[in-house]
Parts: structure tokens; sequence; C-alpha cells
């Protein structure tokens, strides 16, 4: 799977223990201000409403989506940190569902783990997932936005765009994606989305055979609840998982925090702002590792590890850290049930008119910082879709041109056009 990580912090940083970044839709504990602020937000200690059996369901197939995610995603590179945000990954597959119909729908659903859930129920899901998370914490900035791109000259199909409009409250816009500035106008939409940290999602030029690409960017700032002091932070030594040790900044903290520990990890939970939303920074016991944790967690496991956070006196050792991550996930989807939608054959019928279309990719690129003061995060998913569409010939370029008669292949004239070439007098 081809990806690329930077560390700019320390470029030394070598591989990170997984950090798992957490809506907190349970109770918190009493928690104190951000850094700067000289009163402690508001505790959330609540919903502001109940959830729906529907949207329960949802949330638990999201969790089980994103750790079969990251375990395929790991097991492609053992040895590599991954950063990634199977929100970003699912939000952007959903809205691909609903152009997807048949036997590609099937394997979507359930590469998406919403079992039989229905369409609406699925939609409807997301779409109150966003205004749940959106307002939840006003200590805590969360951005999500969704956008479909496709050419101009294609017709989307208006009940796909009625449904990604109203349920993800997506951006659908036709270019000219042989235009010079067609992938800067999309990349455009993504920095801003993600507020400069996630530069460009898409290639100039846009590659001659994708027909559209549906785009999820999703962006996170907050600071701790309760900050780490800088003067404690030091020098140490990180383990590597191939045997070397090299030196990592590492924050120190000994507070009360929301812990818990299994036979094969120990867990603590670092809140943001009011609480609702939480860093769950999880490490394996010395008798095991970093891919055997990652090899026992699935959703129901990761719902018992939360289920046993509980306030207690902890020693905490963080290291501080920015990094960025790339790579394609058609592997591990592939993997997760559906392959199908990779291929000529599957079935987009119901996001364009007279097209038959298939996913070429499926791109992530994220960003994380974590440092004293608290959590900055980025992440853009694209889905390419490519067709089997008639291939657009443009002579808006110096181009060759021959008249000839056809049955016996003679050259009557040729020409080479370098310049713009005048147009014909009236």
């Amino acid at each position: 799977m081809p990806h690329a990580l930077r560390r700019s912090l320390d470029p030394r940083l070598p591989v990170l223990v997984t950090v798992l970044l957490t809506a907190a839709l349970s109770g918190c504990e009493q928690v104190t201000g951000p850094a700067g602020d000289p009163s402690p937000p508001e505790p959330i200690t609540q919903l502001p409403r109940e959830l729906s059996a529907a949207e329960v369901d949802a949330i638990r197939a999201s969790n089980a989506f994103g750790f079969d995610l990251i375990r395929e995603v790991v097991s492609g590179e053992p040895g590599s940190t991954v950063f990634l945000s199977p929100f970003s990954a699912s939000m952007a597959l959903g809205m691909t569902l609903n152009g997807a119909d048949g036997h590609t729908f099937d394997e979507m659903r359930t590469a998406l783990r919403f079992g039989s859930l229905s369409e609406e129920q699925i939609n409807a899901s997301y779409r109150d997932l966003l205004s749940l998370l959106s307002d939840l914490d006003p200590d805590v900035e969360l951005a999500v936005a969704n956008s479909v791109w496709h050419r101009e000259e294609l017709a989307l199909r208006e009940t796909f765009r009625e449904r990604v409009g109203s349920y993800f409250g997506a951006r659908v816009e036709g270019i000219d994606f042989a235009a010079p500035g067609a992938a800067e106008k999309i990349n455009a939409w993504v920095r801003e989305a993600t507020r400069d940290r996630i530069e460009d999602i898409v290639e100039d030029p846009l590659p001659s055979d994708v027909i559209a690409y549906l785009i999820n960017a999703v962006y996170f700032n907050a600071g701790w609840s309760d900050p780490f002091d800088p003067d404690l932070t030091r020098t140490e030594t990180f383990h590597a998982l191939d045997g070397t040790s090299e030196p990592v900044e590492m924050m120190v903290r000994d507070d009360t925090l929301r812990f818990a520990q299994g036979e094969r990890y120990r867990a603590v939970d670092l809140p943001y702002g009011g609480g609702a939303f939480s860093m769950t920074v999880v490490v394996p016991t010395e008798d095991s590792d970093i891919h055997e944790l990652i090899g026992d967690l699935d959703g129901d496991a990761w719902g018992e590890l939360t289920s046993r956070l509980a306030t207690s006196r902890v020693q905490l050792w963080l290291p501080r850290f920015e990094l960025e991550w790339e790579g394609a996930l058609n592997d591990p989807l592939a993997a997760m049930g559906m392959p199908g939608a990779f291929q000529p054959g599957a079935d987009f019928s119901r996001m364009f008119e007279a097209t038959h279309a298939w996913i070429d990719e499926v791109k992530q690129k994220s960003f994380i910082r974590v440092d004293e003061e608290g959590t900055e995060a980025a992440a853009a998913t694209s889905v390419a879709m490519i067709s089997s569409m008639p291939p657009v010939v443009r002579a808006d370029r110096p181009f060759l041109f021959a008249i000839r008669e056809r049955l016996s292949g003679t050259v009557l004239f040729i020409g080479s056009v370098i310049e713009a070439p005048p147009a014909p007098s009236e």
C-alpha cells in the first residue's frame, strides 16, 4: 500500500503507539479548563438528546468499521506508523453508497459494517451524527465537510444529488476536469475545510479516466481540559518495535484521570474541553506488542475497554509529536468485503445517467499534532470514480492533421498546427 509519512517535530521519532481519537458518547468525569482559560468549562455529562436505536446501531457499525480498517492497514505495513480517520473514510464511502445498487450496494454496506440497516437508516444516522457532534462542545472545534466533483459533461442523477445534499450537506459541482485549474479548485476546497492542514487530495492534471471525486474532510482542534506542564517535558527513550531505541520529547503528567487495564494493555483517557471528546491512549503490556493489541481489538472489545475506564491516579508519559500519513485504502476495503466496487462490474447506476462507473481509488491523507496544549488533527478522504466512457479528444494544443483518401490510404494534405489558428473569414 503506498503511503508517505512525515514527522516534523522530531525527524527521529520512531513508530508510535496507536493513538485513537474518540467521541465520548457517555458520561465523563469533572474536568478543569483548557490552557489560558481561567475558568473551567461547563462539564458535559450527557448528550443533548437520547440516541435512537438506529443511531446506536450506526455508531456500533462505525466503530467496528474503524478497528477493522486500521487492522487491515497495519497488516499491510506492519513496520510503519499509521494515522487515519475511519470517520472520514466512512463518510466518503457513505456518500458513494448512495450511488451504488444491487450487489455493489450490498458489498459496500457489508464493508461499512452496517449489517441489515436500510439506506434510509444509514443516511439518517450520518446526518444526525453530524448534527450531534458539530455542536456538542463549544470548547472543541470540529468541522466536517463533504463534496462531490464531477465532469460537467456527465449527467449526475438528480436523486443522488438530492440525497448527498440533504443527508451529508455535500457541495455538488460539475467542472471541466481538463481545465488547467480543475485540480486546484478541488484542492483549495480541501485546504479550506481542513484549515490548510491537508494541502491537496487530487493530483494535477486530473486523470483522463476519472469522472468524479467524492470527498470528505474533517478538522479537529481542541485544548486538553487540563494541559500538560511544558516544564516537565523531557527527552526520553522510545523503544521501537524493531528493537531500536531513539530519543523523543516526552510529556509527563501525574494526575487523576480515567484509567483501565486488561491482560494485554493499559489505557488512559485524556479529555478535551468540556469532556465530551477525549484521546484514549492504549499501550500494550511488556509481554505483548502493538500488533497483538490491534489484533485483539474490534468494535465490541473497544466498547468493553472504554466501559472499564474509571477515575484513578495515573502517571502518564506521552510523546509530543506531529505527523502526516497518506495511503490508498483499496486493498483493506476489498478485504473487508467490497472487492467488486473496484472492478468494471460494479453497479453505480444510481449515481450517473448512461455511464458505467466503478471506484478507482479510495485515498486518505491525515495530519495530527499533539503537544502540551492539546491536539489538532485533520483528514481528507477521496473516492475517485472512473468510467469506460469514450475518450475525449481536445485539439486545444499543437496537433497534426491529414486529408486522405481513406480506402487507398492516399494522403492528400498534411499539416502541423503549432500556433492558435485564425478563424475562417466570413
